[in-house]
């Protein structure tokens, strides 16, 4: 079996593991090894039923059309495990001589002196002594051990290390991220927006939606269709530089970062400007559920034109979102939490969540990224009237 291409420009792949072992009998199509791409991990699955021989071992790096196993298709049922070889046994071994075990010296120590296992343990961790507790005023490890944990030192906790090679697909991640940092002028600016609309539309609504749909009304459609409203206002945080040009979007391709077992996929909502509540929901929840099962596709993941990323849903306050490139702009949703506001000269709580975009300087100015996250926030706090047309019920098709 040679490795097929997962994308288009990917030349070499990683294998992450193999799933069978040398020997195996394989089903066809049964997958057989995860393999790593810059962009993404994918399953190889059996072409034919038959034994397995591996030809290359787990992390190695193969090219696209590389020979990595044989399956010997002669072969029917389970493979049959090698049996044990037969060892002969050993000749019995001659009886040791006793031998005569001579008294050892006595070990002193000068008054005050540390023992060989409390010296080292005192280079270790910086404790001195000048007498401990031992014979003669000799310093014993017991006595570093107390003075240690009197400094607040950890002598006796493990510090054991691992280490893990970085698969090829964090490696291109990382690559990419310093890129971005070093390659564009990323600013960020923030806004907070007051979530109580559409807390009191999702209670008044659900349960006529889900007994339609199935499933929830997340916040992820209101977020969404609060984007494409604001980048029609702003074509320009919808658009990427390509060498010395703008290229400019008439369509809303939004990438949606989603954390799996592999690390943060990002799927790609297509044409999101014609989608309504239900369908980005239903859309969200496959491509979430693909990336969860490891079988989303290079193609699923790339050609978004601006991204939202939710790191609200593991605590984060508040962050400055790192732009997913070729794209020149992302927006970062946060925890939602009540704080005291001022509304109509009095401080009432609300449910807030701070935002924050990053954007690319060199495309975009500071008019477009603030009036972007302005228009997002006016969409969030006002949804019935700028993402719903006056009517929840015909907008979420109840």
């Amino acid at each position: 079996m040679k490795v097929p291409s997962p994308g288009e420009s990917i030349t070499e792949v990683e294998i992450a593991q193999w799933l069978v072992a040398d020997g195996d009998y394989v089903e066809k199509d049964q997958e057989i090894a995860e393999i790593d791409s810059d962009k993404a991990t994918l399953a190889l699955p059996a072409e034919e039923a038959g034994i397995i021989k591996l030809l290359v071992a787990d992390g190695e790096t193969v090219q696209v059309g590389q020979v990595v196993c044989q399956i010997d298709t002669s072969a029917k049922g389970e493979a049959k495990k090698a049996a044990p070889k037969e060892v002969a046994a050993p000749d019995p071994a001659p009886a040791p001589k006793k031998e005569q075990k001579t008294a050892a010296a006595p070990t002193t120590y000068a008054s005050g002196a540390p023992s060989p296992a409390a010296k080292k343990l005192m280079d270790e961790t910086g404790v001195k002594l000048d007498k401990g507790t031992g014979r003669d005023g000799r310093i014993t490890k017991e006595d570093v051990v107390q003075a240690a944990a009197a400094k607040g030192s950890n002598t006796t906790g493990s510090r054991a290390e691992e280490r893990q090679k970085m698969s090829m697909l964090r490696r291109k991640l990382a690559a990419r991220l310093v890129a971005v940092k070093n390659e564009t002028a990323m600013l960020t600016t923030f806004n907070e927006v007051d979530m109580k609309p559409i807390f009191d539309l999702r209670k008044q609504h659900q349960d006529r939606f889900v007994a339609k749909d199935g499933f929830k009304l997340g916040f992820m459609s209101f977020f969404t269709l609060a984007v494409v409203r604001a980048l029609k206002m702003y074509p320009q945080v919808n658009a990427m530089i390509d060498g010395q040009e703008i290229v400019l979007h008439d369509y809303v391709d939004i990438s949606v970062a989603v954390s799996g077992p592999k690390g943060l996929m990002v799927p790609v909502l297509r044409n999101a400007e014609n989608m309504s509540f239900a369908g980005v929901e239903r859309e969200i929840a496959r491509l979430a559920n693909k990336v969860r099962e490891g079988s989303i596709t290079v193609d699923e993941m790339t050609g978004g034109t601006f991204t939202i990323t939710n790191g609200g849903v593991f605590g984060s306050m508040l962050s400055t979102p790192i732009i997913n490139p070729p794209q020149s702009a992302i927006l970062g949703m946060h925890n939602i939490v009540e704080r005291p506001v001022a509304i109509d000269g009095a401080v009432t709580i609300r449910p807030i969540m701070y935002l924050a975009m990053s954007y690319d300087h060199r495309i975009i100015d500071g008019r477009e990224s603030v009036g972007t996250l302005v228009a997002i926030k006016e969409a969030l706090e006002n949804p019935l009237e700028h993402l719903m047309g006056g009517n929840a019920e015909k907008a979420l098709e109840i």
